[in-house]
């Protein structure tokens, strides 16, 4: 089973809940800028107007969008052993994605230049998309497999804090129903006594609100 990495889920719950969404984005941003890259690749080859300028766009969203894949706390090596094999391993992610990169230059470099291998850079490189495509899909699935597994790490460690606080929640209405009676007994010497047994009885009040709210957040 994958996991992701112990720094991305002791991060904050929101930041490491943008992380996964971000790194998903951008995944999936890959995955169709690839494809628009070889289209106008074709269009430009058969004359389109601006096919070219929207194929070479389309390569630098690709390209961007790969190097912060690769980036600070986006890596494989910042989110976890999986994602270092799926780019490093044997599928070779990481060269599949390079070698596309310069093909996808070249083809449309020779494209510009109506040079005489234009033809022959262009089926090679519409011959390598179903294959990279494949390879980004696998990709994907492996930032949607981490993003699932933080979630619900995160959805255990909520419950087991709300329990922990439900439960010190407890011992204080305890406290608070002892203080009463102590103070009921004290009679006028325990009225300052009973006062904060009041306001302790209203903030385990507020704190059970808040645990059962956080509980129905987690399991929703």
């Amino acid at each position: 089973m994958r996991h992701p990495s112990r720094a991305a889920i002791n991060a904050p719950k929101q930041a490491a809940g943008e992380l996964f969404g971000k790194t998903i984005n951008l995944s999936g941003r890959r995955r169709f800028t690839s494809q628009r890259v070889v289209l106008y690749a074709v269009l430009a080859a058969q004359g389109r107007d601006g096919a070219l300028a929207t194929a070479r766009e389309a390569l630098a969203t690709f390209g961007e969008a790969h190097g912060a894949l690769l980036e600070g706390e986006l890596s494989p090596r910042a989110l976890g052993a999986a994602l270092t094999e799926a780019y490093f391993g044997a599928d070779r992610a990481s060269e599949r994605i390079d070698a596309f990169i310069a093909q996808a230059r070249s083809a449309l470099d020779a494209i510009a230049a109506q040079a005489g291998n234009a033809g022959v850079l262009l089926e090679a490189l519409v011959e390598a998309a179903t294959p990279l495509l494949a390879t980004l899909n696998r990709l994907t699935q492996v930032y949607e497999d981490l993003a699932r597994q933080h979630a619900a790490a995160a959805k255990r460690q909520l419950t087991s804090v709300m329990g922990d606080i439900e439960l010190i929640a407890k011992h204080a209405r305890i406290v608070s129903f002892n203080a009463q009676v102590v103070a009921a007994r004290a009679g006028t010497s325990g009225r300052e006594f009973a006062v904060v047994s009041g306001e302790l009885t209203q903030l385990t009040g507020r704190l059970d609100g808040l645990v059962r709210e956080a509980l129905h957040s987690a399991r929703g």
